[in-house]
């Protein structure tokens, strides 16, 4: 349904009476035009849906605030705000389509916005969440219906991972959905827009995005070892450049944490339940660019490898290699998830 634009006069006062408008492609949870003020033109979003809009608002006025603080920026410039209609007027960037290498460049932003947190921004976005012990009771669950035995051990390491991934310290402003769609390649760099999910926490919680496949996300990507290298370098280099300090060791702890979250297999609308692992043996879906069982398959395939030699999650890395193994075994025609975004 086609809305109108919600430019009152406050926004008005400060911004001018928008010339033209033109409603963009969005998610369910917002609404988005393109505007002509008269400085220049201009994007505004409207927060709408569900109880939690005020919520979804409020993190995203914020986390823009404190991600202005990067330079070069990493976010479009928010020009004006109306919190009664739950209004953003933002710059407008135009987007260019990708470079093949474009994980590069978007880790290297990516490191830029999550340095842009700081301890006093406790209280204005939440602590990220990680997974829980319900995770890990339905990644057990899964294994035993998949018939693959569970080692000694595992379901220890499996609480220990919960509990570190719970306490990891950092103020790293993470973004919370940052998909493909969500980074604008511009030709000023790489900007990223839609923190409604906006959180702080460890960044490498965001990093390992790259190697378990954009697990919140429509959109899937396998990139190959040398690119993963080349971009999580980058991520490190810029880390360092902003902050001072080299980035903590976790990436497998991170990525085995994705490999928990169940939610994961689902779009957001249907998410904060454990149950989506407990669908897998009997049932298949497609959400964006791949499968259910793809993006698991793809998930143990990346905790296997790069917990074969890890000290606290031996046991998990060899159970997640005989789980893809048996998923393989039992749907042949599994395809590996797409290399390149769409």
């Amino acid at each position: 349904m086609w809305s109108r634009l919600p430019f009152g006069d406050g926004l008005r006062s400060e911004l001018g009476s928008p010339r033209r408008s033109r409603r963009l492609d969005s998610s369910p949870r917002s609404r988005v035009w393109r505007v002509e003020l008269p400085a220049a033109a201009a994007v505004v979003k409207q927060i709408v849906g569900g109880p939690d809009a005020d919520e979804r608002y409020a993190r995203e006025v914020a986390a823009l605030r404190f991600a202005a603080r990067a330079e070069p920026p990493v976010v479009p410039a928010l020009l004006a705000t109306d919190p009664g209609a739950r209004v953003l007027v933002l710059e407008h960037l135009d987007h260019r389509h990708p470079a093949g290498d474009w994980i590069v460049d978007y880790a290297a932003a990516l490191a830029r916005l999550h340095a842009t947190g700081r301890a006093e921004d406790v209280g204005a976005l939440p602590r990220w969440q990680g997974p829980n012990r319900a995770d890990v009771e339905s990644f057990l669950r899964l294994a035993g219906a998949l018939e693959v035995p569970v080692p000694p051990g595992v379901s220890g390491e499996l609480d220990d991972l919960v509990n570190r991934l719970g306490q990891a310290s950092g103020f790293a402003l993470l973004h919370g959905d940052p998909c493909p769609g969500n980074d604008l390649h511009t030709a000023a760099g790489v900007r990223f827009i839609d923190f409604e999910q906006a959180s702080l926490g460890s960044g490498l919680m965001e990093l390992a995005y790259l190697r378990i496949g954009f697990p919140t996300c429509w959109c899937v990507t396998s990139a190959s070892e040398p690119l993963l290298d080349r971009a999580e370098s980058a991520y490190r280099e810029e880390w360092r450049a902003a902050t001072g300090s080299e980035t903590q060791d976790g990436l497998a702890d991170a990525c085995a944490g994705w490999l928990l979250r169940g939610d994961a297999l689902v779009e957001r609308a249907r998410r904060e339940s454990t149950v989506h692992l407990a669908r897998v043996p009997h049932q298949d879906w497609t959400w964006g660019t791949a499968t259910a069982r793809q993006r698991l398959v793809h998930r143990l395939g990346v905790v296997g490898r790069m917990t074969a030699d890890h000290t606290s999650l031996s046991g998990v890395g060899s159970l997640s290699t005989a789980m893809r193994r048996r998923m393989l075994a039992r749907w042949p025609g599994l395809r590996p998830v797409p290399a390149e975004r769409p």
